[in-house]
């Protein structure tokens, strides 16, 4: 998983995904980013203003919902920095 951070002044934070096919078929892919936007969502109080890629590959769909939010979360605030 890699993160990119541009920083923007204004406004709320703004995020996109990019989940690749080694991922696995468009169910897995959907699901992974559905679960990375609630993930996303509960951290954006902690989110610096700006524009974040959170690129997503095969390991992060097996993890747990607990371990996905702490990799996630620290991996975003850490970009922002």
């Amino acid at each position: 998983m890699t993160v990119t951070y541009l920083p923007h002044p204004d406004g709320p934070p703004r995020v996109a995904y990019a989940v690749g096919r080694r991922v696995g078929g468009a169910v897995a892919r959907n699901r992974l980013r559905r679960r990375l936007r609630a993930v996303v969502a509960a951290a954006a109080p902690r989110l610096a203003p700006g524009a974040y890629l959170v690129s997503a590959g095969p390991d992060l769909a097996a993890l747990s919902p607990a371990d996905l939010e702490s990799l996630v979360t620290a991996a975003m605030v850490e970009a922002s920095r």
